[in-house]
């Protein structure tokens, strides 16, 4: 049968319809434009986002990324070093590592570190409600990474490479196993503005557009407002729903014109139908008005705590991952004074220790993996007299929940902590743990584009079992 020919194209159609159906669905649609090339993976379903089998049994179904954009000092957070105090302002050849910018000698920690939990692990007076939940939190002290550059590290965090050319982790997280609300986007990033980089650390690359994150700006959380024209000032539901039909069956006769099978354009007809979908409970899961206000008081005030509070919202109402940026820029990017990490500190742990406190009365730690940490870290060597240069050296991260084990440390740096020493964790490491917590082996998750198969971790990484619950 010879489709029928209508008398505007598709993109005059939309041009005109003007259904405001709201830029997060928007992100999705526009997204895959002519990524595709003719060698690329099979076609995504009907419902690319519904739930998919994992490759085995997994210990975590959500993961809530706290990420500390800029580069928080690991050895004025949970890493201690007594050697800092010991050897202030002498440079040993032990500590002559060569990061981005002219460093000088050894600077102590001005904060003070005390054992917290039955574990007795040492956190720095910054975080004293997040050191009252250690026993709930694996610190890991070894981590590493490869560039000291606030955007190819950032990349590296978020997406496996430091180039700007691979998919996010939440991307990655959606093709594999789906999301459990079809109502709402499966990866949201919340952050009050943009990091380094931006747009580029939730992309979906060369996955369908479809699993692209969700970027709210959470800097009012005014839920009729956080979503921009998620609802239509002009026509109501059925007609808007009309109008959803009649595009989509202009899209699958176009579709079915050019062989049946489109990943871009299937991308666009789904992404429609989530935005259309999402206008009623987008806007409810950031209501943080419906909380008690005992849990309001918990979790503090500012616009980080929001965030916190909304992300528990998110992964209850079924969104497979989401993404909490500190602020726009490089906020923990410390240079001139490392004291400054006091007033960014006092915006996240109460916060943090609430989020975690949160998860557990409801039952929902142990299903949802909680990532603490940022780019990189610091040096324990001074830039500029009292702050610290970039270290991709050696830094620490954390994680809590999700099959992971509490009360833990796991591998160490040197005595200065510099330079991950035992037990090293790389990026590609903690990717490959975070995929095997979600029951998704790294190896097999791939993806066929330009004749290769892709995967998150690429051809590195290893599942750090010793974490594991």
């Amino acid at each position: 049968m010879k489709p029928y020919r209508f008398g505007l194209t598709r993109r005059e159609y939309i041009q005109k319809m003007g259904t405001g159906l709201g830029v997060l669905g928007m992100a999705g649609i526009m997204s895959g434009d002519g990524v595709l090339g003719a060698d690329s993976a099979p076609a995504i379903s009907d419902r690319p986002l519904a739930p998919k089998a994992p490759h085995f049994a997994p210990k975590a179904k959500h993961i809530i990324h706290l990420f500390m954009n800029g580069g928080p000092s690991q050895v004025d957070t949970f890493d201690p070093k007594p050697a800092l105090e010991k050897y202030n302002g002498q440079r040993p050849g032990s500590a002559d590592l060569k990061t981005e910018r002219k460093t000088g000698g050894l600077l102590q920690s001005p904060f003070k570190f005390q054992k917290y939990g039955e574990a007795g692990i040492e956190v720095s007076d910054l975080f004293p409600n997040v050191g009252g939940m250690i026993d709930d939190i694996c610190v890991i002290r070894s981590m590493h990474t490869n560039i000291p550059n606030h955007e190819p590290s950032l990349l590296m965090m978020n997406s496996g490479e430091t180039q700007p050319t691979r998919p996010a982790m939440g991307s990655w997280m959606l093709y594999g196993l789906g999301t459990e609300n079809q109502n709402l986007p499966g990866f949201v990033v919340l952050c009050p503005g943009k990091p380094v980089v931006g747009p580029q650390l939730w992309s979906n690359s060369f996955l369908p557009g479809i699993f692209q994150g969700t970027h709210i700006n959470n800097s009012k959380m005014d839920p009729k407002n956080v979503i921009r024209h998620i609802n239509n000032t002009q026509i109501g539901r059925v007609s808007q729903r009309e109008q959803l039909d009649i595009l989509k069956q202009m899209n699958e006769l176009h579709l079915e014109a050019r062989g049946g099978k489109s990943n871009p354009l299937e991308s666009r007809i789904e992404s429609m139908e989530m935005a259309f979908r999402m206008q009623t409970e987008a806007q409810d899961v950031f209501d943080l008005s419906k909380e008690t206000q005992a849990t309001r008081d918990s979790y503090g005030s500012g616009q980080f705590a929001d965030a916190c509070l909304a992300s528990r919202r998110l992964v209850e109402s079924g969104v497979r991952m989401v993404q909490v940026f500190y602020g726009n820029g490089q906020p923990w990017d410390d240079h001139g004074d490392i004291k400054n990490h006091a007033q960014k500190a006092k915006m996240v742990d109460q916060p943090i220790a609430a989020l975690i406190k949160d998860l557990k009365q409801r039952d929902l730690l142990k299903d949802t993996l909680i990532i603490w940490g940022g780019e990189f870290g610091r040096t324990p060597v001074a830039e500029n007299g009292n702050g610290r240069d970039h270290n991709h050296h050696g830094f620490t991260m954390w994680l809590a929940g999700g099959g992971v084990k509490g009360g833990m440390t796991y591998g160490q740096s040197d005595e200065f902590g510099f330079a991950a020493m035992e037990n090293k964790v790389h990026v590609h490491d903690l990717h490959a743990t975070i995929l095997h917590l979600m029951g998704l082996d790294h190896e097999k998750l791939t993806y066929r584009y330009s004749g290769r198969d892709f995967r998150l971790t690429d051809v590195h990484g290893h599942v750090v079992n010793d974490i594991l619950a």
